[in-house]
């Protein structure tokens, strides 16, 4: 029977080689098979490997048939089994035994592949054998493509922590009366706003209209209106500042109508006959204050939210209504209109409502009482302390929300108000737990310890082990339960891993004994990317209070210290001093006095140099994997999460053993900071299912459906920013459904796309806006900026986009494609350019212009901007420091675009074929990723 052997990667040395042995015989551990079409024919040699597929098996073409290599080696009786079997034996698939002496040819070397043919051996390399797409054998001519349609009900809509609206006038009690329709036009006017019309009030008259007409110009004045004319007539302009309806910060600066305000108002009648109205209206009030008629009093008062300064340009005419509130931007002391008066005003109507507020506290009158400071006052702070002290907490808790006081108080509030869940919400939207619990100690010792140990659960549950315990310790009666997450924080791995490591064996009278192994694994290890773990470990014995244990740890942490530092592997400049400290700690003096003078051995990090050469890798085609990679994620302790597609994810080491793998259909991934726990998201229809695995438990379970538009590629344990379509939202992770701690809604267009840390988020609204958030005491925005000319050209298209949670945005546009030709051709050849938005924080970065028609992407970190260049034949990944200096190249060859994720420390760079590099960016160590 003749055949068709490919001579492409055959070995030179085979005719040197003949086996004794043709075949295998009896029962063997088959780790692939040979199936011969010639011999069992095209379409009985594809339906046995159909048969018997799994998505870790691959298929390639080998002499003439095809080689189906396995995942893991199976038990199989030759004579029956589907294929000519192949066993491994030291790297070697052979499809006969060998002997010792057969073995050592010097044509077999790792990963060949020997096959015995009709008394011929033929060695074959391993990357040089076509793979066979089995997809392709399939016919699904005669199917018809439907759309999906799901089985259930949509996700109903994620509920969110609706903000408290400010306490009104009726949250106090009914012995507030409402003001008079008098006080509530006064004090519109002064606000800002239209005054409410009551009920059967009669038509305005003409001066009345005048005025409004005058207003509503005013207002387009400031506003810029619909119009392209800008600015009205100059007889809307003057009538406007003749009525003094144009609000502040309208005309700007010191303007002549200003002037004439000012002049007009001292030395004309009407000036005069304004000053005689506001009189009335004041003696009026103080009248009634005088009368002791404070409920009436009430009624007329005007709230001292506004500060009345001498040097503030009085209003020409009562304040009028006008259609929109309107925000004051000179500075305290500038020519603002004001009602008038003078701190001589000021001062004697606080006067009034302090006295007022001591009689209604006499009185018992306390909603009354709390009403005057909290409105009439603006003394909000004192109203809600004044409040807990009359035992008035929920409506403390209230007011404080309402009126926006600092997060920790409001915090102190809600859990003094009993209502724990949402002191709690709160705290975790804003972070506020160490400003509550501050606030708590200082009068409410129980509460306050009480709230500690929620916080501790709520750290400890989000992940953040090292802060859970952080805060328990202070408490010696709490550590009994910090015992548990110092474990799951060590079985987390990482620098923080070895900081708990050391308070777990110095810290219990048996840490020592039940974390010894750990302590010595770490310690005996040489590695240099563990070297920083051991100086953490250092740092956190050191730390610890003496004890026998301690004792016993200082001499081998010192000496593993000092190996790094011999091997070149420090890198800290505090290291010196960590030995000195831990020499002054040591037992005895015998190794201070044999111990040689420490040189300045300290190793810079790669990323902190840029006179290191440039990394250059290359990622062969023939290095694909046996599984498509859709996302990876690196560990802190090094091991990797793949991301399998409906085929699960999967928890490898560094020399690709597996470790556990989860039963959840995983095509993205979100890391937690903390490296203890991950999102999984797969794609289901107009939906995504999300789920949770547990890395340290070695546990998944399905989570929740979302409509989501993006997502921050991480996240603290704890929450989680994500948009959908016009919508941004901070989702609890923590919570068994969808709910929501924060949103913003109706977005211009989709919010996409979307990053966050610790201390900022941001994202870019469509083509038009990039909107950044501070996320201390809550997200506040920080800026609104909008996106340069180029990007919201309608002849241009946004063709990539990356953010960096300070507000840094790249944005790449193509020139959009005139004719179906430039389609076809994949948008190449067309004009393209780069657009770029300055971060808010103090932080610059050198940038490069490359060829804009090769390149496919752009990835932005706050250190390092990355570049996806597409050659034709191959990709290559161009990565830059800040500074602008080239630090690495990688190439991957195909036509497969690689996917990528960048960190501060840690460039991932794979593609759906299983291939994947890993770049430490602090050592510029490169690893491939390994094949499990």
């Amino acid at each position: 029977m003749p055949y068709s052997y490919g001579g492409r990667g055959m070995s030179t040395a085979r005719a040197g080689l003949r086996p004794r042995q043709q075949v295998h015989r009896g029962t063997v551990r088959a780790s692939a098979f040979w199936l011969d079409p010639a011999l069992l024919g095209e379409a009985e040699a594809r339906r046995r490997i159909l048969a018997v597929w799994t998505p870790d098996m691959s298929v390639h073409t080998v002499a003439g048939g095809y080689l189906v290599e396995m995942s893991a080696p199976r038990t199989v009786v030759c004579e029956a089994a589907l294929g000519l079997p192949l066993t491994r034996e030291y790297g070697v698939l052979s499809s006969a035994p060998l002997s010792p002496a057969e073995r050592r040819h010097p044509s077999l070397h790792e990963g060949a592949v020997l096959l015995v043919l009709r008394g011929r051996s033929l060695v074959f390399s391993a990357g040089a054998m076509p793979r066979v797409d089995v997809s392709t054998w399939l016919d699904v001519s005669a199917w018809t493509l439907r759309a999906p349609e799901t089985l259930g009900a949509p996700p109903p809509p994620v509920p969110v922590l609706e903000p408290v609206p400010p306490p009104s006038r009726e949250r106090f009690g009914p012995g507030v009366p409402e003001p008079s329709p008098e006080a509530q036009k006064m004090l519109a006017g002064m606000e800002g706003r239209r005054a409410p019309v009551a009920a059967g009030a009669r038509r305005p008259g003409w001066w009345a209209r005048l005025r409004e007409k005058f207003s509503r110009q005013g207002t387009a004045v400031r506003g810029g209106g619909e119009s392209g004319r800008g600015w009205p007539g100059w007889m809307a302009r003057l009538g406007a500042a003749l009525l003094g309806s144009v609000a502040p910060g309208a005309l700007q600066g010191p303007s002549p109508w200003s002037w004439l305000s000012d002049w007009m108002m001292r030395n004309t009648l009407l000036g005069a006959w304004v000053r005689q109205r506001k009189s009335e209206y004041v003696r009026r009030l103080f009248d009634m204050f005088e009368e002791g008629n404070l409920d009436e009093a009430l009624r007329h008062a005007i709230p001292l939210s506004k500060e009345l300064s001498e040097d503030a340009r009085e209003a020409l005419g009562l304040p009028g209504p006008r259609a929109q509130l309107t925000l004051q931007t000179e500075a305290r002391g500038a020519a603002g209109s004001v009602f008038g008066g003078g701190a001589n005003l000021y001062s004697a109507l606080q006067q009034r409502y302090r006295e007022a507020f001591r009689r209604f506290e006499r009185e018992g009158r306390i909603d009354e009482a709390a009403f005057v400071l909290a409105e009439l006052l603006g003394a909000v702070e004192e109203a809600v302390s004044f409040l807990e002290r009359h035992g008035r907490f929920k409506l403390a808790a209230e007011l404080a929300e309402g009126r926006k006081l600092a997060p920790g108080l409001v915090v102190r509030q809600w859990f003094l108000a009993q209502d724990v869940a949402r002191a709690v919400a709160i705290a975790r939207r804003s972070g506020a737990f160490g400003d509550a619990v501050a606030r708590l100690e200082r009068s409410n010792p129980p509460e306050a310890l009480a709230l500690r140990l929620l916080w501790a659960e709520t750290l400890a549950e989000a992940g953040d082990y090292a802060r859970a315990v952080q805060v328990v310790w202070p408490v010696a009666k709490n550590r009994a339960p910090a015992r548990e997450w110092l474990e799951r924080g060590v079985a987390s791995g990482g620098a923080t891993g070895a900081r708990l490591l050391a308070m777990w064996a110095t810290a219990f009278a048996d840490g020592l004994t039940v974390a010894g192994a750990r302590v010595r694994e770490l310690l005996d290890d040489d590695a240099p990317e563990r070297a920083s773990e051991r100086f953490v470990f250092g740092l956190a014995l050191v730390e610890e209070p003496p004890s026998a244990n301690r004792t016993a740890l200082v001499v081998p942490t010192l000496r593993a210290l000092l190996r790094d530092r011999a091997a070149g592997n420090a890198r800290f400049t505090s290291d010196l001093s960590l030995i000195k400290r831990l020499l002054g700690a040591a037992p005895d003096g015998t190794l201070r006095t044999d111990l040689p003078s420490l040189a300045d051995n300290i190793h810079r990090a790669w990323r902190d140099t840029h006179e290191r050469p440039r990394i250059d890798v290359t990622v062969r085609a023939s290095e694909a994997g046996t599984f498509t990679l859709h996302d990876v994620v690196v560990l802190p302790d090094g091991r990797l999460l793949y991301a399998l597609g409906e085929a699960g994810a999967r928890l490898v080491r560094e020399d690709g053993r597996t470790v556990a793998h989860f039963d959840v259909p995983a095509f993205h991934l979100v890391p937690s900071i903390h490296g203890d726990r991950v999102l999984a998201l797969a794609r289901r229809d107009e939906v995504w299912r999300l789920s949770r695995l547990d890395l340290v438990a070695r546990r998944c379970s399905p989570w929740v459906d979302m409509s989501l538009t993006d997502w921050s590629r991480s996240y603290d344990g704890n929450v989680w920013f994500v948009s959908s379509e016009n919508m941004v939202m901070m989702v609890d992770a923590l919570a068994a459904d969808c709910r929501a701690l924060w949103r913003v809604p109706e977005l211009a267009s989709r919010a996409f796309p979307i990053a966050a840390d610790a201390t900022h988020m941001s994202f870019i609204v469509g083509t038009q806006e990039r909107w950044t958030y501070t996320l201390a005491d809550g997200p506040t925005l920080r800026d609104r900026s909008e996106l340069p000319p180029e990007v919201s050209d309608p002849k241009m298209v946004s063709w990539h986009q990356s953010v960096v949670p300070d507000g840094e945005a790249a944005v790449l546009c193509m020139e959009y494609p005139s004719n179906p030709e430039d389609v076809a051709r994949g948008w190449n050849n067309l004009r393209s350019s780069l657009a770029w938005v300055q971060p808010v924080t103090l932080r610059n970065r050198v940038r490069t212009e490359r060829d804009h028609e090769t390149l496919k992407g752009i990835f932005l970190s706050r250190e390092w901007f990355l570049e996806l260049m597409d050659l034709g034949t191959d990709w290559q990944l161009h990565l830059t420091d800040r500074r602008g200096f080239s630090r690495a190249v990688l190439t991957f060859e195909g036509n497969v675009r690689p996917r990528v994720r960048l960190t501060d420390s840690i460039l991932l760079a794979f593609d759906e074929g299983g291939r994947g590099v890993w770049l430490d960016l602090e050592s510029g160590e490169v690893r491939h990723l390994p094949v499990p």
